[in-house]
């Protein structure tokens, strides 16, 4: 097999399976442990997957802003809002940061729900003046405009003043080995302090969010209380419900 067909087969696998095992790829293409170890760091250096210990995993969904991740998986990402609802309990304190899949849940909330809602995404905090029974707090701080959110000191000076008892966090990548990652040193930050201040978290997450990692690890697996996803490889979730994580299949 040339090198090129090699390469192909390798990310028609991580597609699928979203990791491979450099020793278990090699009995597959009937290749050397070596040639597949050049493959996956030759492949890394092009920026076609992410190279780690054993072998190499997929680079999850690209790096996109705010409004563009609204026109992706809308339909998903509702039925995965709805199977999230029951969570949530009405005269709670709830802390909602930046994700198109949060911004679903927060429209997809009864006219009648009251509860107060504390969040840093101008977004979020917009579409619940359409709730009239819930309070909204927004926090401050400087606006990073691809994610839309705000970040830094001040914000997470505000968090330090609140306790909450459910957290529903925006989910980047989700490696059941690592837990919650993203790509900003200072999203990481942001997260990991809204998790310490919550006494739950909630999380949504597409089956294509899971089984990959980032750089900036925000929350390890077992601080997560609930997954609500549409993914279907049990074993994979199964290393997750391991963790203590219970899984709602939406």
């Amino acid at each position: 097999m040339l090198k090129r067909e090699r390469q192909k087969k390798i990310l028609q696998i991580l597609t699928v399976e979203n990791r491979v095992i450099a020793k278990e790829l090699s009995q597959r293409l009937d290749v050397s442990e070596d040639t597949v170890r050049r493959d996956l760091r030759e492949m890394d250096q092009k920026g076609q997957l992410k190279r780690v210990h054993s072998g190499a995993i997929s680079n999850g969904p690209a790096v996109t802003n705010f409004e563009q991740r609204q026109q992706i998986d809308t339909e998903l990402k509702n039925q995965l809002a709805l199977g999230a609802l029951p969570l949530f309990r009405e005269n709670s304190v709830i802390l909602v940061d930046g994700s198109t899949s949060n911004l679903r849940l927060v429209e997809a909330l009864s006219p009648d729900f009251k509860a107060t809602i504390i969040t840093n995404s101008p977004f979020i905090a917009i579409a619940l003046m359409q709730k009239k029974n819930i309070e909204t707090i927004l926090l401050g701080g400087t606006f990073a405009k691809r994610a839309a959110v705000s970040l830094g000191f001040e914000a997470m000076q505000e968090l330090t003043k609140i306790k909450v008892d459910t957290y529903l966090m925006g989910v980047y990548n989700f490696d059941p080995t690592v837990g919650i990652t993203v790509h900003n040193q200072l999203e990481a930050q942001m997260k990991r302090k809204m998790a310490e201040v919550s006494d739950e978290v909630i999380g949504i997450a597409t089956a294509d969010k899971l089984g990959v990692h980032d750089n900036y690890i925000c929350i390890e697996t077992d601080q997560v209380d609930y997954l609500i996803t549409n993914a279907v490889d049990e074993v994979l979730l199964q290393e997750f419900v391991k963790r203590g994580v219970s899984i709602i299949n939406a």
